[in-house]
């Protein structure tokens, strides 16, 4: 029996195997093997290309499986380019390719490496028919390889863990994670009527792209948090900043572009990461310093947050800006006295300021009443404007 359903021979063959090599879905844990390499430092090429290779393989025992799953256990694919024969062969293949991989970086390394390799191929294997039916293992999956990649990449290098190849492993596991949900809400409908539960058919739509927010706004934080806290190069805000630009553009879309989007946008994640840890291009600069206008230097602040706010509402309607009014109106007498106190018993000092008081407190912090509310509140309602709809189903607003 041959490799390929369609045609002969060895060229046939050779084709339908290479059908399993899908580089949108494999070369992001080639990267992630490399990028936990870089994060080592000075590393040995030939225990990186070993590692990757044994990613590559765990990726292809996913693909493999997952489309044998789909074509010849379920039917939700119209054709396959691999025969029965063909996926067990590709299987074993991959399986054996996988294992000398191992028994190399156990060579080359130590055996304490296959505690990060080894769940890569099970989470390939086992990803079809069993992971991708439960919400939690068909979200988590791939962005568990990819976080694995890093560190197995990081381990083949040194020997070890550490906390920064951890910190990148847990952002890329949050923020893929959010991308996966969004991904799976394409195929919301099917799912819900094959019964795959995953995170769109259990939590509804709406809540599942609530979730895919928290996900990739928490891994964006969380990088922006490292950078100050010196964990990750300064550059590393930048790569969060080119993302988050680009869920921002991603939020309104249908989940099929929203997809498109930030899968392209992880691509770019990741290679601003690399250049931020291989050339750090902000090391050593200093963080602008706003400090030069002096006693205006609090006041120009409150115009920049304040304009911000005020742009945020009026794009949100009449009605969030009469909210944000009636809510500050009501805030703002307890925050007067508590700001008044606060400053009368010494609790902080505000030295870049104008001087001018006004009912016993600085103007800028009558300014600082308005400004951080109407801020919050302007994020709230745009927020609440752009949320899908609140039905369970993409289609509930037709």
């Amino acid at each position: 029996m041959a490799i390929a359903r369609h045609g002969t021979g060895t060229r046939a063959a050779v084709g339908a195997l290479a059908s399993q090599v899908h580089p949108v879905f494999m070369l992001p844990p080639l990267a992630a093997s490399w990028f936990g390499a870089i994060l080592a430092g000075e590393f040995g090429l030939l225990a990186g290309a070993v590692h990757a290779a044994a990613i590559f393989f765990a990726v292809y025992t996913a693909h493999v499986k997952d489309g044998y799953v789909d074509f010849y256990r379920r039917g939700e694919d119209d054709d396959h380019p691999m025969s029965r024969r063909g996926c067990y062969v590709g299987l074993a293949g991959a399986t054996l390719g996988f294992a000398a991989c191992a028994a190399a970086l156990t060579s080359l390394v130590d055996i304490g490496v296959l505690a990060l390799v080894v769940p890569t191929w099970f989470l390939g294997f086992f990803h079809a028919p069993q992971l991708d039916m439960n919400p939690v293992t068909a979200t988590v999956g791939y962005p568990l390889g990819i976080a694995l990649s890093i560190l197995g990449g990081y381990y083949v290098q040194t020997g070890g863990v550490a906390a920064t190849p951890l910190a990148f492993a847990t952002v890329f596991l949050l923020v893929l994670s959010g991308v996966k949900v969004i991904d799976d809400a394409q195929d919301y409908e099917y799912d819900r009527s094959i019964g795959k539960r995953t995170v769109a058919v259990v939590l509804g739509y709406a809540n599942a792209f609530r979730l895919a927010d928290a996900l990739v706004g928490l891994g964006l934080f969380l990088v922006v948090a490292g950078s100050i806290t010196g964990l990750f190069p300064a550059f590393a805000s930048v790569a969060a900043l080119a993302f988050g630009a680009v869920v921002v553009v991603a939020r309104g879309a249908t989940p099929r572009l929203a997809t498109m989007l930030l899968i392209r946008g992880a691509y770019v994640f990741l290679a601003l990461l690399v250049v931020a840890v291989a050339y750090r291009p902000l090391a050593g600069v200093p963080l602008p310093d706003i400090g030069v206008l002096g006693p205006y230097t609090y006041l120009a602040t409150e115009v920049l947050f304040g304009t911000f706010a005020a742009v945020l509402l009026v794009r949100a309607g009449r009605d969030a800006v009469r909210r944000t009014a009636r809510t500050i109106a009501v805030v703002y007498p307890v925050a007067y006295v508590w700001d008044w106190y606060t400053l009368e018993v010494g609790v902080f000092a505000i030295p870049l300021r104008t001087g001018v008081e006004l009912l016993g407190i600085p103007l800028e912090e009558h300014l600082f009443m308005i400004v951080v509310p109407a801020f919050v509140l302007g994020i709230h309602e745009t927020l609440a404007a752009r949320d899908p709809p609140a039905a369970s189903s993409p289609n509930a607003s037709e």
